[in-house]
């Protein structure tokens, strides 16, 4: 109970930029509404800077909480509307026109935002957050206060978890490439779930890479990525763990230092695996485009059964003569060496046996592969 407290306790309390952005072309903006049962006598358009705010744009509602604010902010980003100490996050692009219309005394939960579904969408979920982490600090204050009830309260905290994993891989399906996954990766720990993190990240770039908040986050994902790659037997730029393991006709060992002078995709994957079957046409259309060019494919097969692992590299077209197995499933040699985890699991090598990177696929593959080969 305690290790799962200790991992959501840094949940989403609002973004917070580690330093002003860099010289971006400055937005014009509109926000307007009604925020009736208002207790306070502000509203500000504002940034948190870790340790201050940074107002930008500030008016006063009249006696029932009509309010209109226009004026320049210094780049499209994600900002707060202040309202007291209650706050509404919204996303800001040039020209935005947004009105807000809510309740002052519970705005987190009744909140309508016009004319951006995005800052709609990130509200109705960070308020969902916001249940979760008040969740965790009672079941923290109960926890400390009786430690008897140590099992109820797991089970309880048990049940609340999978609602909101279930809430939260629902937020992420609805906002692929979306600017609002941002607030995904305040609840995640890129420690146990770099993959995971890293993919949000790319959309979150894809969508709204000119944010400077957005750009903070690159820079700490970079700078994690490049303390964590330098500890790892995969890190970039590191040879590849050279191996040999016997070929489909289980007599020939194939090694994958006889491949170097070309690009190589050591392929992990298994006959019996969904999503491998799934990304296959993509591994044959970049194989067919690139091979003339020196890319060819090193397959890992974590099978047990040789007919099943034939048959699928057959009915999938995997025409490249690099297929090995030691047909011991999850205890496949080559995939202990390489810390395989899960499948598919790719790892891209240079010429020289270098790693490029690693989990690349579809279109992701074919962009490096672009980058390399320039077409």
């Amino acid at each position: 109970m305690r290790k799962l407290l200790l991992i959501w306790m840094n949940i989403f309390v609002g973004f917070t930029l580690l330093s002003q952005g860099p010289n971006l072309p400055k937005i014009n903006v509109q926000i307007s509404g009604t925020i009736f049962n208002g207790n306070f006598d502000s509203i500000k358009i504002s940034q948190f800077y870790g340790k201050f705010y940074k107002d930008f744009i500030s008016t006063k509602p009249d006696k029932k909480g009509n309010f209109t604010m226009k004026g320049t902010l210094p780049y499209a980003d994600y900002y707060m509307l202040r309202l007291g100490n209650e706050n509404i996050q919204l996303i800001l692009r040039d020209s935005a026109n947004i009105k807000v219309y809510g309740d002052g005394k519970k705005i987190r939960e009744f909140c309508n935002i016009i004319n951006s579904d995005e800052s709609q969408q990130m509200n109705q979920f960070s308020y969902k957050l916001d249940r979760w982490s008040a969740k965790i600090d009672s079941a923290t204050t109960a926890l400390k206060q009786d430690t008897s009830r140590a099992q109820a309260i797991n089970t309880y905290m048990s049940g609340e978890y999978s609602k909101y994993q279930g809430a939260r891989q629902e937020f992420m399906a609805m906002n692929q490439n979306s600017p609002q996954l941002i607030l995904v990766l305040k609840t995640m720990n890129i420690e146990t779930e770099f993959a995971d993190y890293e993919g949000i990240l790319n959309q979150v770039i894809a969508s709204f890479g000119q944010s400077p908040t957005v750009m903070e986050y690159k820079k700490y994902f970079d700078s994690y990525k490049e303390q964590r790659d330098a500890g790892l037997t995969l890190g970039i730029g590191k040879v590849a763990p050279d191996f040999e393991q016997l070929g489909t006709d289980q007599k020939t060992n194939i090694k994958l230092s006889d491949l170097r002078g070309k690009v190589v995709l050591i392929d992990f994957w298994a006959s019996w695996c969904g999503p491998c079957r799934k990304e296959n046409p993509n591994v044959v259309k970049t194989y067919a485009k690139y091979k003339d060019d020196g890319f060819t494919v090193m397959s890992v097969s974590l099978d047990t059964d040789k007919e099943k692992w034939l048959a699928a590299i057959k009915q999938d077209n995997l025409s490249w003569p690099n297929h090995v197995s030691d047909l011991r499933g999850w205890n496949n040699r080559v995939a202990g060496l390489y810390d395989v985890k899960s499948v598919p699991f790719t790892v891209l090598i240079d010429q020289q046996g270098k790693i490029i990177k690693t989990n690349l696929r579809g279109e992701a593959l074919e962009s490096e592969l672009q980058r390399i080969y320039g077409h």
